[in-house]
């Protein structure tokens, strides 16, 4: 006969290793994002590099978030997947916006309140992300005015709408591994309890 303390003990490891790589994977993700950020090549782009660079990046933004939902789902640790998706998509959307910053103020200076280098591209991006706005970077241009709301506008969607898309993955993943529809969270039936109006 088992012992329960070692039946227990094995799915607490495997749940911790989980957490462990989970983790892992998020600072490493990251951490890569903003290096890459700091070595691409971004001066050798022209004004029209801004527009293809944004647009080519919402749409990674948007394949990324549509995969990691679905690798969340059919995840068996979908809490640990979620919020790796948030840790790989929170970044890249705070890159993105700082190369846009970061180039427009490089190809039409003045842009800008003061020159900024990609430290100060992405702190100023991550400043208007967290609502901050301390102030001392402001938009000029009007270009750049424009640049700042879309940041804002996403930033209210990747905060509101994507978080509620991926609660309900993470419900969606809970409920298949226990093995019933995610339409019927709490069916009596399923416990073995009867429905009190289906009679005798």
């Amino acid at each position: 006969m088992s012992d329960p303390s070692t039946v227990r003990s094995g799915p607490d490891r495997t749940r911790r290793r989980a957490a462990i790589v989970a983790v892992a994977r998020a600072v490493l993700s990251a951490t890569g994002l903003v290096t890459a950020y700091y070595l691409l090549p971004l001066d050798e782009r022209g004004t029209a590099g801004v527009s293809a660079l944004l647009a080519c990046g919402s749409a990674a933004v948007l394949l990324m978030f549509w995969w990691e939902v679905r690798a969340i789902v059919r995840s068996p640790h979908p809490r640990l997947r979620a919020v790796e998706a948030l840790a790989a998509t929170v970044p890249l959307f705070l890159v993105l916006f700082a190369c846009g910053y970061y180039l427009m103020d490089h190809f039409t200076p003045g842009s800008f309140s003061e020159p900024l280098t990609r430290t100060d591209a992405l702190y100023f991006a991550l400043t208007t992300f967290s609502t901050v706005g301390f102030g001392d970077i402001t938009a000029r241009s009007q270009a750049g005015r424009v640049l700042t709301m879309v940041q804002m506008a996403g930033g209210l969607l990747l905060v509101g709408v994507a978080a509620r898309v991926l609660a309900g993955a993470v419900q969606v993943g809970l409920s298949r591994q226990r093995g019933r529809p995610s339409a019927q969270p709490d069916s009596r039936t399923d416990a073995g309890t009867r429905d009190p109006e289906a009679g005798p």
